[in-house]
């Protein structure tokens, strides 16, 4: 299992135990070498300090010469990102009853110890066994905690660039109090309950809790509820056996089985029917899920975060969602504010898309002109930071060097009077100053009376029904309307 010569550090201040443990490893020269020898504890810790990867393996006398030996020198030798393993030898003689100084041991590090008898008398050698058998398992200890730390370096970095591309961006004062409670409730387990309308950026903020807590190296699961047919939801939330309805066909994990030690984002949350209500709260209580077809509960430990545009205080108050569920989702709330109430901010995302944006698409990024920042920063934004987003994306497209307030008022559909009121971009119809094409008109109406049916019913089951489509093709229509 070695591919290369295992690199022994000795530590003892004994001429006859030096050579004695020269003479054990001696049969094995072809995989074990001694590539250093010191007296003292001081030596050696200065020696691994200048080269932290010089040696695989230390065997030192745990009484040594020079004041700094035993506990205190194991825990110094120790004291780095992946230090050598440790085979202590010792001239005390120990009965098998005598587990203290092996507890003492192994708190401080110690990978193994052997005392300096028994020994062969005659070829005055240590039991090659035992001891040269445990210089191999040290070895192998050291490489899988090596394997151990490169894996976790690498899953740091993938956090860390995760974090990087889903950064939150504000200056804003409310922002800068959001970010830093966030940064607190991120440390712990408590569920999350997120309120904010659509386009704040709920899921961002969901997925920078998970990324920053203990759980980040586990699954981040989103799953919105409201895209979701109710009659396939618990079965996508929970799971089933095969066989358990017709077509289930081979055993499907849920989505929670999946988000197992990780974190469920439940987007739209008043939208769960209740009898699905039900079997959330179990989860969250008692941690166990009901599969679809099985009798027996499967145990999971997830953290719950969930979403909401709605008042789901009013939702309990008109029976349509769990009091006691609500209870045990906002264990810990989180307003994201609308970017009309924190205007200062828009012109750090304005910036920060513009640079994502021409960089993604290999394009020089725009100058703004001062009245483009202008109708930027009057605009109300009712899509929030996701139309401002779009709005930024469309205007890169066009690959100008300068962007006018005309050109901003092109992309956002409207006319220079409707800047800092309440119209809405289909007011853009009959406009004849500002004709657009039939395309962008039919997506603007379409994206309006949408939200204005959706703003009117209990939920999005409610909005389908009244638009007349089936639930599959409206879940289809909002996403193609960028509808959250």
């Amino acid at each position: 299992m070695v591919n290369r010569k295992i690199r022994v550090f000795l530590i003892e201040d004994e001429e006859f135990d030096v050579e004695r443990v020269k003479k054990t490893i001696e049969p094995f020269n072809d995989k074990l070498e001694i590539v250093d020898i010191v007296s003292d504890g001081h030596s050696a810790i200065k020696k691994i300090s200048s080269d932290p990867d010089f040696c695989d393996v230390i065997i030192m006398d745990y009484q040594i010469a020079g004041g700094l030996m035993g506990d205190a020198l194991i825990r110094k030798l120790r004291d780095r990102t992946l230090p050598p393993q440790i085979i202590v030898v010792t001239k005390m003689s120990l009965s098998a009853s005598d587990v203290s100084f092996a507890t003492d041991l192994l708190k401080a590090g110690a990978f193994w110890y052997c005392t300096k008898y028994p020994i062969d008398i005659e070829d005055q050698i240590y039991q090659p066994t035992d001891f040269v058998l445990s210089i191999f398992n040290a070895y192998e200890k050291r490489e899988l905690e090596r394997a151990r730390l490169n894996s976790e370096g690498k899953l740091m970095k993938n956090v860390s660039d995760t974090l990087e591309e889903k950064k939150i961006v504000g200056v804003s004062s409310s922002m800068r109090d959001m970010l830093a409670e966030l940064e607190k409730f991120a440390r712990s387990n408590a569920n999350i309950l997120i309120v904010g309308e659509s386009g704040t950026g709920k899921e961002l903020v969901a997925s920078n809790i998970h990324y920053k807590s203990e759980r980040r190296f586990e699954n981040f699961v989103p799953i919105n509820c409201g895209s979701i047919p109710p009659e396939l939801l618990e079965s996508e939330l929970f799971g089933y056996r095969k066989g358990a309805f017709t077509g289930a066909q081979a055993d499907k994990p849920g989505l929670f089985e999946i988000a197992n030690h990780g974190t469920v984002f439940l987007d739209e949350v008043s939208e769960l029917p209740l009898s699905a209500q039900v079997k959330l709260l179990r989860v969250i209580q008692d941690g166990e899920i009901e599969k679809i077809g099985r009798t027996q509960v499967n145990k999971v430990d997830v953290r719950v975060i969930a979403a909401t545009n709605k008042d789901l205080k009013a939702e309990v108050k008109e029976k349509r969602f769990r009091q006691d569920l609500y209870y045990r989702l906002n264990v810990v709330p989180i307003n994201i504010p609308p970017l009309r109430e924190r205007r200062e901010d828009i012109a750090v995302l304005v910036e920060h898309f513009m640079t994502l944006y021409a960089n993604d698409m290999h394009r020089e990024k725009p100058e703004l002109s001062e009245d483009a920042v202008g109708v930027l920063l009057k605009y109300d934004w009712p899509g929030n930071v996701r139309e401002l987003q779009n709005i930024v994306q469309r205007l890169i497209l066009h690959d100008l060097k300068t962007v006018t307030g005309a050109t901003v008022l092109n992309a956002l559909g409207i006319s220079k009077d409707m800047v800092g009121g309440t119209g809405s971009r289909s007011e853009m119809l009959f406009d004849g100053e500002n004709i657009r094409p039939l395309r962008e008109v039919e997506e603007a109406f379409r994206r309006d009376y949408v939200l204005f049916v959706r703003e009117r019913c209990a939920s999005d089951a409610e909005a389908s029904r009244k638009l007349g489509l089936a639930p599959s093709n409206y879940s289809r229509l909002i996403r193609t309307l960028k509808i959250k």
